[in-house]
């Protein structure tokens, strides 16, 4: 059987189920997992998401579709995003990076080399170079160097195809969004499902752009005032790897804002840059997430900080983090959970091919049983059934 052939049956049943079972079911989840569960309670059963309650009237644990449904489809184009939405997904991932004229576009980095035929323009060929962002030299094209009208000539294409070859069917297929397509298009699709429809907004390498004169926080909250997205309750979560920048978000809008968290012994680039000596193991501390509470409503660490693994990749015991963010008043948003073999705990892997589908499902078990009060997943439709399958044992 081919790797096709063995996903497509998959998807369609995890397609059904999630749409049929797991919105309906969301409430009856708040009861299984703990803490988090708790508070979900206490948001108010039965309210419909997105209907002016806030992040707190989210469905626990809330499924954030991963640069949109980028296990299926190139990301961030409008095609990722619409596919995670059909899946189910509740809330759906933008990253942001700025062009030469200001314009705020949806890529995971400024380095557009591997998303995008940029590589297939000659008119560009000179636009190739060399630079320094957050202390790592890397060479390609950038999207600081290009105008809005430019990069609108460029398609995007998947970003891994040796993984996920049966994305590069829709290479070409789209554009490069800007956030501001992406927020009109996301009032279009909440009219036409008739509930509103949630973004979880990354600034990127928001010091880098800073010194450049291509601020982020600004432009963004320009857009979210105009679009009505910059309240405590409006449907946006907005996160960056550096706190700084969500301190700034914090003084211009009052939309929910979210610290991300890498591996333990990394340093968030603001905090390099500004001589502080705190790691990531500093804020995961009871006194370090009290000092993400006095500006931020949540933290999206890395699935190890939740759950550590061995030296043979195997998932061991999980930290106090869940309690101890919960304790401060914090949601956990945890990143990034993938199908494929090579992305998951090695005793949920199935078989030698590291493209394959493993035990997924496994391996999310693990992780919702902590009480997180939200995943981001590449296969929102995964996410969901796992979510669903907690809600039956309970």
């Amino acid at each position: 059987m081919t790797q096709g052939e063995r996903r497509i049956p998959a998807r369609r049943t995890v397609l059904g189920a999630a749409g049929a079972t797991v919105l309906g079911a969301s409430t009856a989840l708040a009861a299984g997992t703990g803490t988090a569960q708790a508070a979900a309670a206490e948001r108010g059963e039965g309210r419909t998401p997105g209907r002016g309650h806030g992040y707190r009237s989210l469905p626990v644990p809330t499924v954030i579709g991963h640069r949109g449904a980028s296990g299926y489809r190139p990301e961030h184009t409008l095609g990722s995003y619409r596919h995670a939405l059909d899946l189910g997904a509740h809330v759906v991932e933008q990253d942001l990076v700025p062009t030469r004229d200001g314009h705020l576009v949806c890529r995971h980095e400024n380095d557009i080399t591997g998303t995008t035929d940029v590589a297939d323009h000659p008119e560009f060929a000179s636009r190739r170079t060399t630079k320094t962002v957050d202390g790592v030299a890397l060479t390609g094209w950038f999207t600081e160097d290009f105008t809005l009208a430019e990069l609108k000539t460029l398609r995007a294409k998947e970003r891994i195809p040796a993984t996920r070859q049966e994305n590069t069917l829709y290479d070409g297929r789209w554009t490069v969004p800007t956030f501001e397509e992406v927020l009109r298009w996301a009032e279009d699709e909440g009219r036409r499902r008739g509930r509103e429809v949630w973004l979880h907004v990354e600034t990127k390498h928001p010091s880098y752009f800073r010194s450049l004169g291509l601020g982020l926080e600004e432009r963004l909250a320009k857009l979210l005032r105009r679009y009505g997205r910059h309240r405590a309750n409006s449907p946006v979560f907005l996160q960056s790897f550096e706190p700084s920048s969500i301190q700034r978000l914090a003084k211009l809008v009052d939309a929910p804002g979210v610290v991300l968290l890498s591996g333990a012994g990394s340093r968030p680039w603001d905090f390099v840059e500004a001589g502080d000596p705190r790691t990531v193991a500093d804020l995961v501390t009871p006194e370090g997430l009290r000092w993400i509470a006095s500006y931020a409503q949540g933290i999206g660490p890395t699935l190890d900080l939740v759950i550590p693994k061995d030296a043979s990749g195997r998932l061991g015991t999980p930290t106090t983090l869940v309690r101890d963010a919960h304790a401060q008043g914090l949601i956990l948003h945890p990143y990034t959970h993938r199908n494929e073999n090579a992305f998951l705990p090695a005793e949920y892997r199935r078989g030698t091919d590291p493209t394959a589908y493993g035990d997924a499902f496994g391996s999310l078990k693990r992780y919702l049983e902590t009480g997180i009060d939200g995943i981001f997943a590449d296969n929102p439709d995964t996410a969901l059934l796992a979510a669903a399958d907690l809600t039956g044992r309970d």
